[in-house]
């Protein structure tokens, strides 16, 4: 082979070499923009187990699709939409969160009236109406000596009325839930609750209502209040 075949070989080679390195640099240009639209793509409300918990929460995941992945007990105690989560309500969905509210100070129950309440984990709403209700009716026991409160600074009118860390839908809880919010979250070491404080709750059975000490003394159980004493606030609310 003459020297011009030779040198025609050596451009055929080099041609096709810078050819391969276009090829390879193509090739490598299509696979990142392929990774960086499916990247792009990734719906961040599906559970993703490279991001934590309240991360997942907040890229909106349903709660029930983190229960599913890693169990309802790795939400109870993060901090979440106005409060610290201690319950996952599997009927609906939800979770129900709550916080102290005892820098407003101790407060009365209102009115001394006949009433039983809900003791069960989520009945704090309703319960709450219910005591507000009977506060608006003049249904105090006249021959008890016992007049009405004749005013709104009592615990679940303050708290029906409350805006407070971004949000308006505040409950007191259910002796349930207090008991759930002590298992769940305080006994952990989180929360925001204070051992020196006795808390009302929102379940009554006639003219006596269930209170909460978060002292460890107590063993995370309500007992026995009265409704003529005055007690810390404990707020709750039901986020979806």
């Amino acid at each position: 082979m003459g020297k011009m075949g030779h040198s025609r070989t050596r451009q055929t080679l080099a041609l096709e070499s810078r050819l391969n390195l276009s090829m390879k640099k193509l090739i490598l240009i299509s696979t990142l923009f392929v990774f960086a639209c499916s990247s792009d793509n990734i719906d961040p409300t599906i559970f993703n187990t490279n991001l934590d918990v309240l991360e997942n929460l907040n890229n909106g995941v349903a709660p029930a699709d983190i229960v599913e992945n890693v169990g309802a007990e790795v939400l109870y105690g993060l901090y979440y939409g106005g409060g610290y989560i201690f319950h996952f309500d599997e009927n609906d969905g939800g979770l129900i969160v709550a916080t102290d509210y005892s820098q407003i100070g101790n407060k009365r129950w209102g009115d001394i009236f006949d009433l039983d309440t809900s003791d069960q984990i989520g009945s704090g709403m309703e319960n709450t109406q219910l005591i507000v209700q009977g506060n608006l009716n003049d249904n105090s026991p006249s021959n008890g000596g016992i007049e009405e409160f004749g005013s709104d600074d009592y615990i679940f009118k303050i708290v029906t009325d409350l805006q407070f860390n971004g949000f308006d839908d505040w409950f007191v809880p259910s002796s349930g839930s207090m008991e759930a919010i002590y298992t769940n979250v305080h006994s952990i070491g989180m929360g925001d609750f204070d051992e020196a404080m006795t808390y009302w709750s929102s379940t009554k059975e006639g003219y006596f209502p269930y209170v909460m000490s978060f002292d460890f003394n107590f063993g995370g159980q309500t007992f026995n209040g009265l409704c003529s004493q005055v007690n810390g606030v404990l707020i709750a609310r039901k986020v979806y």
